[in-house]
């Protein structure tokens, strides 16, 4: 008996169950038969659209204790068995990641279908860093004090950084900000040496031509990025993106080649300190920007790096107990239509502390009618055509939040993970072109804690308390005037204290189908 085997998946008993493999063996006593069979079948397979073949894969070995490199052990197989090529780089310190895909040419980057991150958040952060560090071309947005409350969205991108080329030169300096505060981060630890994987020698690196004709911009089609989660912090954005934090599924998810339109947040950094003259400098974040109580946790929990991850809560319950409140100024854009503020919130009395009615949310889910609804107005924009009917450029203006504030939140996607299962905003999308701006102004203690309370539990409405402003916005900017100025993004810290940041439209592509809820 002549026979073959054919390796597949089988799902399990609900959408949000993990892939699970399986194996079906075929045979036939006539070799001729067999083999027609086989090839059949491999020619179906073959036929299959926007599966990739070739792949560069940056594993974080020490990411979960030690488990990136065993999560790749796990995993490497599929890709063989798929006929997918890997070429795989085990990173051996912090920044390495951000150092090589800095340095590709144009030509080395378009030899792969996709870049793959084994690790958590902060790996990811790392790649997108590293992809878009040159390759972005947008122009910056607008200083805090360029700003005017009549400007819209459109004006918005219309707005161009006094001397720009001088600004763009100054990117060069954006590489030691970056290794400045990576150490900091969860995926930033000394790491193996790179000549211990089976990764790019340096003969493959000397291999690669240095032809930089063909240029490289984001956003694109061919490009997509992929995150197999190995025991992160959260890996928020793996189960914001799949409903599930697997490597096998995040696996087979690359292997055939699901695709999905992301939003990024660009981050402008215009002053680290009140007094200091700063170029300005870009980060990027896929899931997360956070300043107060989010920036305090990731600061202080770098000193207890030894405890693991349950270092968060140990700082976690500090920064609570301190009850640190900022002084600082948010602008934002937001409808012309939005209700203004009763007097009773802005007093701030505790009668309207308690937490109020929300209307019905329209959730982000694999083939997201928003989603897509935002992708063909944007393509309308961009081939000269009139948006009005949604009222996301006509219909924006400038408005302004100044105060105290515990936290300032920024979610680009909903930010679900195993300990908030909503995440922040349970009804965020992954390519709307939005922002959902968090405020959470100071309050009393118990206040705060219900909050945080509600963000672990599941249909909870953590944002419905008169002292937490929610808007969803395509840009805010950001100023304070205190030296200790801390972001959080997406798990990294960057000191800052007057920023821009605005979403950037499906700026990436990821190898997911979507979350399935």
């Amino acid at each position: 008996m002549y026979r073959f085997v054919v390796h597949g998946f089988q799902r399990g008993k609900n959408s949000t169950s993990p892939l699970v493999l399986s194996a079906h063996t075929f045979g036939h006593r006539d070799l001729q038969a067999c083999q027609e069979l086989f090839e059949q079948i491999d020619a179906c397979v073959k036929l299959q659209v926007g599966r990739p073949k070739n792949l560069l894969v940056f594993v974080h070995p020490r990411c979960g204790k030690g488990n990136g490199q065993k999560t790749w052990e796990v995993v490497a197989p599929l890709f063989s068995r798929a006929k997918v090529t890997t070429k795989v780089i085990v990173t051996q310190r912090a920044g390495h990641t951000y150092d090589m895909l800095k340095s590709l040419t144009d030509k080395e980057l378009r030899s792969f279908d996709g870049i793959i991150s084994v690790g958590g958040d902060g790996l990811f952060n790392e790649v997108l860093n590293g992809l878009l560090h040159s390759r972005h071309k947008a122009p910056y947005p607008p200083a805090p004090t360029k700003l005017s409350t009549t400007d819209t969205e459109e004006q918005l991108q219309q707005h161009v950084y006094e001397g720009n080329n001088n600004v763009r030169n100054s990117l060069n300096n954006h590489h030691d900000i970056f290794m400045e505060t990576a150490v900091k981060g969860e995926d930033r630890e000394p790491l193996l040496s790179a000549s211990e994987s089976h990764g790019l020698a340096t003969s493959d690196q000397e291999s690669f031509c240095t032809d930089q004709s063909i240029s490289v911009s984001f956003p694109n089609v061919w490009l997509r990025l992929g995150i197999i989660p190995a025991a992160g912090s959260t890996d928020a954005i793996v189960i914001s993106t799949t409903g599930i934090r697997d490597p096998v599924t995040s696996a087979l998810h690359i292997i055939f080649g699901k695709n999905i339109s992301l939003d990024v947040a660009q981050v402008v950094r215009w002053k680290t300190t009140p007094s200091s003259t700063d170029t300005p400098s870009v980060r990027y974040a896929a899931s997360f920007a956070g300043y107060g109580f989010y920036g305090d946790v990731i600061k202080g929990s770098e000193k207890y790096r030894w405890m693991g991850p349950s270092r968060y809560d140990f700082i976690g319950t500090k920064v609570f107990l301190e009850h640190r409140a900022y002084e600082a100024e948010i602008s934002f854009l937001e409808a012309k239509s939005v209700e203004a503020v009763s007097e009773a919130q802005l007093a701030g009395t505790h009668q309207v502390l308690l937490p109020r009615s929300s209307p019905n949310k329209r959730m982000c889910r694999t083939n997201c009618s928003v989603c897509i609804e935002a992708t063909e107005s944007s393509k309308m924009l961009s081939n000269g055509g009139n948006n009005s009917s949604n009222g996301q450029v006509e219909d924006l203006r400038w408005s302004q939040s100044k105060g105290r504030f515990l936290s300032v939140g920024a979610a680009v996607i909903s930010c679900r993970n195993e300990r908030a299962p909503d995440g922040l905003v349970a009804d965020a999308h992954l390519s709307d072109g939005f922002l959902h701006l968090i405020l959470v102004k100071d309050c009393p203690r118990p206040f705060y804690l219900w909050h945080l309370t509600k963000l672990t539990r599941r249909n909870s409405s953590p944002l419905d308390f008169s002292f937490v402003e929610h808007h969803k916005t395509p840009a805010f900017t950001f100023v304070a005037n205190h030296d200790s100025s801390v972001w959080n993004l997406d798990g990294e810290l960057f000191q800052a204290c007057q920023v821009t940041v605005r979403a950037c439209h499906g700026l990436i592509n990821l190898f997911a189908p979507g979350p399935e809820v």
